[in-house]
């Protein structure tokens, strides 16, 4: 078991980037011990930025992405781990990312960057290469966060693109509020699309097909539950997030996290311990 140290910063982001972010976590661990951090599936893009080594991809578990490292990265939706090499002590600042704003933000639609980590000097904000040396220069995460707020309103306001059809906004907050647990063919049906037309119009821009989409956001659910793990253990978790069974949930972990939940929870405990920045978000 890890005995790091972790200390957390969070902060919601200006009111102009609600629809686009959900929130800033600012980390730092101290004499961290476990060798890999398994990044799991989960409803966010994510754009992290390191203050002190690079982060290192291990390795990415069926998907074509190369070990490599960078400063500052943007994460696409994924359906598998992204094992992230870790140094004995760390800094950075994670922000969470809305799928549906990721086009406003970043110049790209979240279906470009699905299954990809992407430094960020790649995409076509030239700008926001230079947030990594910027945010390290800063003497505080209150700091940081006003920087990250005036990068992002800035990359924001650049976008002459339009956002995804209102149908495909409505059907991914769907998704969110019930926990990936609604059918697809629901969905479609309430739009007043043909189911594939549905698929294809929502893979398009999200990257991941309703049903991929949906078990992510359900994985999400659990892996937040598992967090504050509930006094009826894995099989209440597996319950209320739609699981057949306790024998579903872990055979998705398989799966997803490349582990069972106990070992992911046995090598995550002390960076599970404040449920404020790891808590089910709306």
């Amino acid at each position: 078991m890890d005995t790091a140290e972790v200390s957390w910063a969070l902060r919601r982001p200006h009111p102009a980037l609600h629809a686009l972010v959900s929130r800033y976590i600012g980390y730092r661990q101290r004499d961290v011990s476990l060798a890999v951090h398994r990044g799991l599936p989960g409803r966010h893009l994510t754009l992290i930025i390191s203050l002190e080594e690079p982060i290192r991809l291990v390795d990415m578990p069926g998907s074509p992405q190369r070990p490599d490292h960078w400063q500052g990265l943007v994460s696409g939706l994924h359906a598998g781990p992204a094992l992230i090499g870790q140094d004995r002590n760390q800094s950075g600042i994670h922000v969470e990312l809305n799928p549906l704003g990721v086009r406003t933000l970043l110049g790209v639609s979240a279906a470009e960057l699905s299954g990809w980590i992407v430094d960020l000097a790649q995409l076509p904000r030239p700008d926001l290469a230079s947030l990594p040396d910027q945010l390290r220069a800063a003497p505080d995460w209150a700091t940081r966060f006003d920087l990250l707020d005036r990068a992002l309103i800035d990359s924001a306001s650049r976008s002459s693109r339009t956002g995804p059809a209102d149908e495909i906004g409505w059907a991914w907050r769907r998704l969110v509020t019930e926990g990936g647990a609604v059918p697809i063919a629901r969905l479609a049906e309430d739009i007043g699309w043909s189911r594939r037309h549905f698929s294809e119009r929502f893979s398009r821009e999200v990257g991941l097909s309703p049903k991929q989409a949906a078990r992510v956001v359900r994985f999400g659910r659990a892996t937040e539950m598992l967090r504050r793990l509930p006094p009826g253990g894995l099989a209440e978790v597996a319950s209320t997030c739609g699981y057949f069974d306790q024998a579903h949930l872990s055979n998705e972990f398989r799966s997803m996290a490349g582990c069972t939940p106990r070992t992911w929870l046995v090598e995550e405990l002390p960076f599970l311990q404040d449920p404020e920045a790891f808590g089910e978000q709306s």
